[in-house]
């Protein structure tokens, strides 16, 4: 499932690292695991949450995350010893639309006493478009810091990763600035949102797609890349999460899925391991690594669609611990090998 660690990276020139998958395929642990990844090459990274979750200060163990940048993990040392770190930003579309109004507009206080109003409730929930625009404009900015240093008191990343909204709503989730940039036609909204699409579809840009080895998840990733295809955005890796162990030969598989399987000879095994024995045991391991092998069976076909999309792929495994700071690290290893990061 690994490559040598000194493979090529598949994303050299990619800045945004967009994580997109459906719902219960662990694309907020993906993209957690991928910024760690990074960061391990030496890279300041900025991992970025826009759905209100607070996921990553759980899987970071930390304080709810507020709206602004915050230093939450380091990465393990490459090979020369360099090490990134990364930061975490919970972009909330109330703080955004205060910071946007601050920048470009000036209003100050004024713009505090507009949320007392509620008017920036009253815009973000009339126009959910606006939400979006907030929100991919945060992200806009954070990329387009340059690089080396600190920028009007800002730091500025090599690369940042977005936590984005789950397949089904990403090209909306994404295509949004091309369609304000449509209705306002000219001045500095237009310009300031064909400046957002303009590094959407570029090759600085990659969304990558999360699935588990199950048809419906399968299918949403093929319908999520043919979106992508025909909105004009890039498509970048499929990370085929939450995949089983994978010791059993497929010739053993086969044998157990076939009944084939001599109980005699699986008795024999545990006594001489030292096992107490009696037949529902046997009988128990039996049916255990008959479901097993069919649920393997049914993985390798969906394995074999995704395949079929031609894209990188990367796979990480089922950990029966769950998720924390440890396991991102693991992940993150594994993405490296395989030159995701």
């Amino acid at each position: 499932m690994t490559a040598p660690t000194d493979r090529p990276v598949d994303w050299p020139r990619v800045r945004l690292h967009v994580v997109t998958g459906k719902g219960g395929t662990g694309k907020s642990t993906v993209a957690a695991a991928l910024a760690m990844a990074l960061a391990s090459t030496g890279r300041n990274v900025l991992l970025c949450e826009v759905e209100g979750r607070q996921g990553i200060a759980r899987m970071f163990d930390t304080d709810p995350l507020p709206y602004e940048e915050r230093r939450i993990a380091k990465g393990a040392p490459d090979a020369d010893g360099r090490s990134g770190q990364v930061h975490a930003l919970h972009i909330d579309p109330e703080s955004a639309l205060l910071e946007y109004l601050a920048m470009y507009y000036k209003l100050g206080r004024a713009g505090k006493a507009l949320d007392r109003f509620g008017v920036i409730d009253f815009a973000t929930t009339i126009a959910p478009g606006v939400r979006d625009v907030l929100l991919t404009g945060k992200v806009y900015e954070a990329v387009q810091r340059p690089r080396g240093g600190r920028h009007k008191d800002q730091i500025t990343y090599d690369a940042v990763v977005l936590d984005a909204p789950p397949t089904g709503r990403i090209c909306q989730f994404l295509g949004v600035n091309s369609e304000l940039a449509g209705l306002a036609k000219v001045g500095p909204i237009k310009t300031q949102a064909d400046k957002v699409m303009e590094l959407l579809r570029s090759d600085r840009t990659a969304v990558h797609l999360v699935t588990i080895l199950e048809e419906m998840p399968v299918q949403e990733t093929h319908d999520g890349i043919a979106e992508l295809h025909a909105a004009g955005l890039p498509v970048g890796g499929i990370v085929v999460n939450l995949v089983r162990p994978q010791d059993l030969s497929a010739s053993a598989l086969a044998q157990v899925r076939d009944d084939r399987v001599d109980p005699t000879a699986v008795a024999s095994d545990l006594s001489r391991a030292k096992v107490d024995v009696d037949a529902d045991l046997v009988a128990s391991l039996v049916a255990e690594a008959r479901d097993h092998a069919v649920r393997r069976q049914l993985e390798d076909e969906q394995r074999a669609l995704v395949a079929e999309e031609g894209l990188s792929t990367y796979e990480l495994p089922r950990l029966a611990g769950g998720i924390d700071r440890g396991a991102l690290l693991e992940l993150a290893q594994l993405l490296r090998n395989q030159g995701m990061a």
